[in-house]
């Protein structure tokens, strides 16, 4: 993959069923319109810790991306190993959970359409999106590529729509209408925008997708880098305009009630209501294929990574398999993508919350770490990219991260704290068995 597709891959995978959700519930999160804080908050987390991937990124561009990264940054300390272990762990509730959240959300938007749809019917059209969009994987990286470009063009004009229709139409005055608690950052406000940030940094998620496949990127120290921090960049202007035209047009009483908050606007640009009702449903059927193409891209970064692990020899041999004439990993393509059928029963309120939650305790936070920890005590790896403003993207990042898991639900944090430990329980296992027989990182 060279920039262009995988700058592609980034997006798309940023840019699935997420703002089109979690606009209205970020709008109730805040009880206002100035949502855009959560975004500008979320886009500053993203940019920091985006830095954090793009120097591993370059420095170590294999497949399993933050797996190389943890097992690296902290093998000179005897703990690389573990690190590494306890991120597969997480990835095999985590990408489930992920992919799982997309596929629900396409089904709640289709629900635009389908009024009457009931709710087995709700769970298997979420569970048939999870098995189409692995059955589009089962090639190779090549046609996975231009497969790539596609999408990300179909994205562009989903996302264009919505902010072309509301620039010639939406209300300043509306859209910055905003209350006067707005303007009083207390505790009350601050503790606000970290819970809608929760919601926006699930939006944002995906700017690292390129780093699970860095084995099959060109020239990774330059591609690497600059398709993370160009995404960042396209997608936080894209969500900023996308939510001050919606909100400029769409009073936000209203929007924070809605569960297809871009096709009722859409609708709305339209004097004429046939018209406009023909608008949303186009609409509609077009964020549901951007969700499908973000599920694709989800689905492809996260199957390199039980592979690279297996490949490695730090995680179970049958991972490792790759198909004998396409030559890409089907074994860990078809788990990650068949095992998140059971989780399209779950609403995506609790997989979004819990997904960002257990991610921050047991992923993002030890990657913060290790940047520097691979600067300072790894001299013998290359590491071509350097964080910009070293380390202080790497402490502004983490320092946000934890502030973000201790606004999130309390359920959230217990839950996260349980399959910790559930992961400590999986490695004693893992040494005790399959693992013993190398030695410890």
């Amino acid at each position: 993959m060279g920039l262009l597709p995988a700058t592609g891959t980034n997006i798309i995978s940023m840019v699935g069923i997420g703002p089109f959700l979690t606009i209205p519930v970020m709008i109730a999160a805040m009880n206002g319109p100035h949502i855009l804080y959560a975004w500008i908050a979320g886009a500053v987390i993203a940019f920091a810790d985006g830095l954090v991937y793009a120097h591993l990124g370059a420095a170590l561009p294999g497949s399993g991306g933050p797996y190389l990264y943890l097992r690296e940054a902290f093998r000179p300390f005897g703990l690389g190993r573990m690190m590494a272990f306890f991120f597969i762990f997480q990835t095999i509730l985590v990408a489930p959970l992920s992919v799982a959240g997309g596929a629900v959300g396409f089904a709640d938007y289709l629900g635009f359409y389908w009024t009457d749809m009931a709710a087995w019917q709700h769970h298997m059209v979420a569970a048939g999106v999870c098995v189409a969009m692995t059955a589009l994987l089962y090639r190779d990286i090549k046609s996975v590529s231009r497969l790539t470009v596609i999408m990300l063009a179909l994205v562009f004009v989903t996302v264009g729509w919505v902010i072309v229709a509301g620039l010639f139409t939406f209300s300043p005055a509306m859209a910055f209408d905003f209350p006067d608690h707005a303007f009083t950052f207390d505790r009350n406000l601050l503790t606000a925008i970290g819970a809608a940030s929760i919601l926006a940094m699930y939006s944002y998620g995906g700017y690292n997708q390129v780093c699970n496949i860095g084995e099959e990127v060109k020239d990774p120290s330059r591609t690497i880098p600059y398709s993370i921090l160009l995404s960042i960049v396209i997608i936080a202007t894209v969500y900023i305009l996308m939510s001050t035209v919606i909100v400029g047009l769409v009073p936000w009483q209203e929007a924070q009630q809605s569960t297809s908050i871009a096709s009722v606007f859409i609708s709305k640009t339209f004097s004429d209501p046939v018209i406009g009702q023909w608008a949303g449903t186009v609409m509609t059927a077009l964020i549901l294929i951007v969700a499908a193409a973000s599920l694709f891209a989800l689905i492809l970064g996260y199957s390199r990574v039980p592979f690279a692990a297996a490949r490695d020899g730090d995680f179970f041999q049958v991972f490792a398999r790759v198909h004998p004439t396409k030559h890409f990993p089907h074994v860990s393509l078809l788990v990650i993508g068949l095992v998140s059928v059971p989780f399209v029963f779950f609403t995506l309120g609790q997989l979004v919350n819990w997904l960002m939650q257990v991610q921050i305790l047991l992923r993002f936070i030890w990657q913060c770490a290790a940047v520097i920890l691979l600067w300072e005590y790894r001299k013998d790896i290359a590491q071509p990219f350097k964080m910009w403003l070293y380390p202080v993207p790497a402490v502004v990042s983490a320092t946000l991260w934890t502030y973000l898991f201790f606004t999130g639900p309390v359920e959230g944090m217990i839950f996260s704290v349980l399959f910790l430990a559930a992961g400590i329980g999986a490695y004693w296992l893992f040494l005790r068995g399959e693992g013993g027989r190398r030695p410890a990182a």
